[in-house]
């Protein structure tokens, strides 16, 4: 059943048409990720969706009495008032009772216990935090999330994996976390120049039918041209327009002189620009910082090399953005010392982002940096860097203020790598960049000639940059880890069980205190049913993307078509089936872990 669809509509912000007689449609159980380069209008499409703002044209349709429920980029939420009271501001007042018990316990998950303090004193972590959990108890049929896992910790993104995991309704979200992505969506839409394009499956195999798509869009302009140079010869010859044949070829030649021609995809071109960088790097000598009475460095030191690849992760408020801070000389540390080489240039992207002239042009802004730039390619002008950066000729010369988020963000890092740094500091690189630029970035990294420093919550990021990664916890300690993330998140994992196994006490054989109750545990089916039941989800979703293509390939096809379809919706019951299946496992394993009793 259809829940909601979007027909034809159109949408323009300040001359730039972001979307273009472009049409949605989303269906019960729907799990769909929106994507696109930024400013494409993927934010401006979840708004009209949400009914938070309307289109210049068209139509949008929603099934009576539907439920919808909107997390915007920056959550909403009066200037005072305490945590619970904002986050079931937008209940029925006849739910809220029925609801703060489920308000506490998600925003307890998230690592928010005092419900009652002042909304005015949450991080901007918190807020998004809260803005979670506001979103997530709200009564709804549809989800609709702006990049969700902004400014949020790794261990709260998975909090809020499996929180989505268990939701029933249908959930359309935009992100750039590309882990999140796969684990969560079934479907693909890409925003591109005001159209939209639907995939049914991953994001690895939406990446396989889009450049099918270009492919075949390359190919069929070929064809055109081709025919337009014949026909152009035709036209010169002067043939007149006597017979009706003739009259309906020069009006096809006029159809192809004037076609829309498939312009190239574009994608960033980052060149790896860099200072050379001498013996000595960034020294760091029993290093401890404090801020609001709370410890949390103590006592750190390290020597920077040369080529180092490191990422910090930890929990918000745990003191990474302080680190990098200390590290670039805007704060002091209290005790101990930084030192710096000489030949030192640090380019720091922080997490905030540089106040920008909403006044300037877009060229004047990196022209302050510098006109030119030496790179592998040569010497390029300010101009040219832009257009590498995704940035037109005529979008150069646009005022900052027209500029989406992600697109300032874009600017900003452009503006910090024309200074050619040789040691990389970024505070949450990932937020507000679409995964176009952010593949770029992590090849240009991977190339960069200088040493990188990264706080990043995007685990697919850290995978591909990092060689290292360093742990803050809040407590002052900074435990250091070889690899990437998963090598990280693994180690740590382990590291915590022997930390849990050391710190049990010794129990007396005693029996229990409680009479006429067990510990609830598996049954021997249900254990083996628990150790497989992602591999068999995992091996239905591979069937039923197989199915998808048999059925592409044979649409010509009746009778085998009629096949295909009854076999796909026999693998997609099963995979729903085994969907609630894996709930029930799941759920049971977490009150297992907590020690009920039955």
């Amino acid at each position: 059943m259809i829940l909601l669809s979007a027909q034809n509509i159109s949408k323009t912000y300040m001359e730039r048409k972001v979307l273009d007689n472009a049409s949605f449609f989303l269906n019960e159980g729907d799990r769909v990720g929106i994507i696109g380069i930024n400013g494409t209008g993927k934010s401006t499409l979840l708004k009209i969706l949400a009914g938070a703002e309307e289109a210049d044209s068209g139509e949008i349709i929603r099934t009576k009495d539907i439920r919808i429920s909107y997390l915007p980029q920056i959550p909403e939420f009066d200037d005072h008032g305490s945590i619970l009271e904002q986050v079931m501001r937008h209940l029925p007042t006849d739910l809220r009772a029925a609801k703060e018990f489920e308000a506490k316990a998600i925003l307890g998950k998230f690592g928010i216990r005092d419900t009652s303090r002042d909304i005015a004193s949450l991080s901007g972590g918190e807020r998004r935090r809260a803005g979670i959990a506001a979103a997530l108890i709200q009564p709804s049929d549809i989800l609709l999330l702006d990049e969700p896992t902004n400014h949020i910790d790794n261990e709260t993104v998975v909090m809020l994996e499996e929180q989505l995991k268990k939701y029933r309704g249908a959930i359309v979200m935009v992100t750039h976390d590309r882990y999140f992505l796969n684990c969560i969506t079934r479907r693909i839409v890409e925003v591109d120049k005001g159209k939209l394009y639907d995939h049914e499956g991953s994001y690895a195999e939406f990446l396989e039918y889009k450049a099918q798509r270009e492919a075949d869009a390359i190919a069929k302009e070929r064809r055109n041209s081709s025919l337009y140079r014949k026909e152009l010869e035709w036209i010169r010859r002067g043939v007149r327009a006597r017979g009706t044949k003739s009259k309906d070829r020069i009006e096809r030649f006029y159809e192809l002189e004037n076609r829309e021609k498939p312009t190239e995809t574009e994608s960033l071109q980052l060149q790896s620009i860099s200072s050379r960088l001498g013996k000595k790097t960034v020294e760091l000598y029993s290093v401890s910082k404090s801020v609001d009475g709370k410890n949390l460095i103590r006592d750190f030191s390290c020597m920077l090399l040369r080529d180092a690849r490191i990422g910090i992760v930890g929990h918000n408020g745990a003191g990474k953005s302080t680190l990098l801070r200390m590290i670039v000389g805007e704060i002091s540390p209290d005790s101990g010392e930084i030192i710096c080489g000489d030949t030192v240039v640090i380019g720091y992207f922080s997490q905030q982002c540089e106040s920008m002239d909403d006044s300037l042009r877009v060229i004047e802004y990196i022209r302050e940096t510098a006109d030119y730039i030496h790179t592998p390619d040569g010497v390029i002008s300010a101009s040219q860097m832009l257009e590498r950066f995704l940035f037109t000729p005529e979008l150069q010369w646009s005022r900052i203020g027209k500029l989406s988020g992600g697109e300032r963000k874009r600017l900003y890092l452009l503006k910090i790598l024309m200074t050619a740094p040789n040691v990389l500091l970024l505070d949450e690189p990932t937020n507000d960049l679409d995964i176009a630029t952010l593949t770029i970035l992590e090849d240009y990294l991977n190339n960069f000639k200088g040493a990188v420093i990264a706080v990043s919550h995007d685990r697919y990021f850290l995978d591909k940059i990092a060689s290292e990664i360093w742990e803050m916890n809040g407590d002052g300690k900074i435990t250091q880890y070889n690899g990437n993330y998963s090598d990280y998140a693994e180690k740590s994992a382990k590291n915590k069980i022997s930390e849990n196994t050391a710190e049990k006490p010794r129990r007396d054989k005693k029996k229990p205190a409680f009479i006429g109750k067990t510990r609830l545990k598996f049954s021997f089916k249900e254990q083996r049913e628990f150790e497989t039941i992602d591999d068999d989800i995992a091996g239905l979703e591979e069937k039923i993307a197989a199915a998808d293509r048999d059925l592409a390939k044979n649409s010509s096809d009746y009778v085998k078509l009629q096949e295909l379809t009854e076999l796909k919706d026999e693998l997609s019951a099963q995979l729903s089936e085994k969907m609630d299946r894996w709930i029930y496992l799941n759920d049971l394993a977490e009150r297992i872990a907590k020690g009920e009793m039955i």
